[in-house]
């Protein structure tokens, strides 16, 4: 396969995407043949890390056929995953996103678009689930909610901004096991009013992703489960971030 990305050799890159992955093989092709196509408007200027967190599978044979750069972390917590591929990236541009989520061609033209316009510090974008239910609508709903009270702002799944800003707010919080995205952009949201910046949500591409929770917990999964969405809200709870992300059987 020829290299979608850049190579190590490399010196002009605008964007590096941060890629989190334990035991992806299922999914790390999808999101990454959508990066790629995502990248075709910048011939050697993407770059792509893909956290090895514990894999077991070809999650990491995958990525390197890609061209992705892979770095094998043993943590399970997603912040500390997040900020080893953040202080690794060469990129001017961050973009963070799950290996079970895949974005629309148009996604890395339409960021740069808003930061060039010099109003936004970075942000978030317009998301999807792979396939809808009443159950799902539900189960996002009593999440939404809460959090959206406690953080004052709704985002998750993929984020992006400069570098500079992410290292300034000090990345994601790694006293948090859960939510910490979310927690994440409510900084990055303060910081950019600090500067005279807002923080922003892309809106004409879209990321999608997988229903695999919904699908190994039910799509009423959280409705019957209030515990997971107060451990949502604490952030740390160490026994059910394991259940829902570090330990999960995939």
């Amino acid at each position: 396969m020829n290299s979608p990305f850049t190579s190590g050799s490399d010196q002009n890159i605008k964007f590096t995407v941060v890629i989190p992955a334990r035991n992806e093989e299922k999914y790390i092709g999808r999101c990454l043949d959508s990066i790629a196509a995502a990248a075709k408007p910048y011939p050697g200027q993407v770059e792509v890390i893909v956290m090895i967190n514990r894999c077991t599978d070809r999650t990491a044979e995958i990525a390197e056929l890609y061209g992705a750069v892979t770095i094998p972390i043993e943590s399970k917590n997603l912040s500390q995953i997040r900020n080893a591929g953040i202080h690794a990236a060469r990129g001017e541009i961050i973009v963070t996103i799950d290996a079970d989520s895949w974005v629309t061609d148009n996604m890395l033209t339409e960021i740069e678009r808003l930061l060039q316009t010099g109003k936004y510090i970075g942000g978030g974008v317009r998301s999807a689930f792979e396939r809808n239910s009443l159950g799902i609508a539900m189960s996002a709903l009593v999440l939404i909610v809460p959090l959206l009270f406690k953080y004052g702002l709704l985002t998750v799944g993929l984020f992006w901004g400069y570098k500079k800003d992410f290292e300034a707010i000090g990345g994601f919080n790694e006293q948090m096991l859960m939510a910490e995205d979310i927690e994440f952009a409510s900084r990055l949201n303060k910081w950019g009013k600090r500067n005279g910046k807002k923080y922003g949500t892309v809106t004409k591409a879209v990321m999608t992703t997988s229903c695999r929770k919904f699908d190994q917990y039910g799509d009423w999964g959280l409705v019957k489960n209030p515990r997971i969405v107060r451990a949502y809200l604490k952030g740390n709870d160490r026994e059910y971030a394991d259940q829902v992300y570090y330990e999960v059987e995939k």
